[in-house]
């Protein structure tokens, strides 16, 4: 009898042996068009959540507009895992393939910079669409205060808790492709990715390529009048508007937040599971 779930063990070994080792081999074009493709998907996920959840504190209070709006981001995974493209922060768990022999260093480095880079291309677009389309001003000059706050929040974080943030949101992100990697049907997977995407977005943690979208857009809204000045007026302060720059998009938050990121898929993800099933099984061998 085939149940609908993989045992952990399987997801394990074929990701040790098959999934992982394919993406450290993969030609780079082949990863810098899917990683490309990924980022603009994290970016619609991005764009979602802040049009969907923009005012729905006021009418649902904090604690269901996080859910919502970390409802309606995981479609950003959802078209990951599913359209199927290349992730960095899901890309962690090639860790498991190199603690077994099953992939080199410089296989994960290759993967890992190309796919980095690539993910950065795709969110930056969706980012210069977003603002290109009018959609964060004029009538809907709220939904770009939304975006501005979040994005100086974000360029604002001192490194321990962006580095925290960090290392929870991808232990979250990594269990979801891990248990969607373990349903063999699509309506599993969806489900699979839904809760534990919406867990780490509505506890406010911190995924680099999300915020490879949430940033940038943010720097392109410090220089529309309009925006900035409904900004403060709804308590945008000086010194976090001040921060939303490169240096605060990549000293502040993406390098912190990048290195979360490993240690909550690499560590807490693939090694745990590598020791608990992979290793485990060599030895009994």
């Amino acid at each position: 009898m085939e149940y609908d779930c993989k045992a952990p063990a399987v997801v394990a070994a074929d990701l040790n042996e098959n999934i992982c080792v394919k993406k450290t081999t993969n030609n780079w074009f082949k990863l810098l068009v899917l990683g490309i493709l990924a980022g603009a998907y994290i970016g619609f996920g991005g764009e979602l959540s802040n049009m969907i959840s923009h005012d729905a504190a006021a009418f649902v209070g904090v604690g269901l507009a996080a859910f919502i709006k970390g409802a309606v981001f995981s479609v950003g995974l959802m078209l990951v895992v599913i359209a199927g493209a290349e992730l960095f922060t899901g890309n962690t768990m090639i860790t498991m393939s190199v603690l077994d022999g099953k992939s080199k260093f410089s296989g994960l480095m290759y993967n890992w910079s190309i796919v980095y880079v690539a993910n950065l291309i795709g969110s930056l677009l969706v980012a210069y669409l977003m603002f290109g389309s009018g959609l964060l001003e004029g009538p809907n000059v709220a939904v770009g205060v939304a975006a501005l706050k979040t994005a100086a929040g974000k360029a604002s974080l001192d490194f321990w808790p962006a580095f925290f943030r960090g290392i929870l949101c991808n232990w979250l992100v990594c269990l979801a492709v891990w248990m969607a990697l373990a349903s063999r049907n699509t309506i599993g997977k969806v489900w699979a990715i839904f809760f534990p995407i919406m867990a780490f977005v509505a506890s406010g943690f911190e995924h680099s390529i999300a915020n490879m979208y949430f940033i940038p857009v943010g720097i392109l809204l410090k220089g529309v009048n309009e925006v900035v000045a409904a900004a403060t007026a709804a308590g945008l302060s000086p010194d976090k508007l001040a921060n939303l720059g490169l240096y605060g998009f990549f000293v502040k938050n993406l390098i912190p937040v990048t290195l979360g990121n490993i240690v909550g898929g690499g560590f807490f993800v693939a090694t745990l599971y590598w020791l608990a099933y992979v290793r485990k099984a060599k030895k009994a061998a």
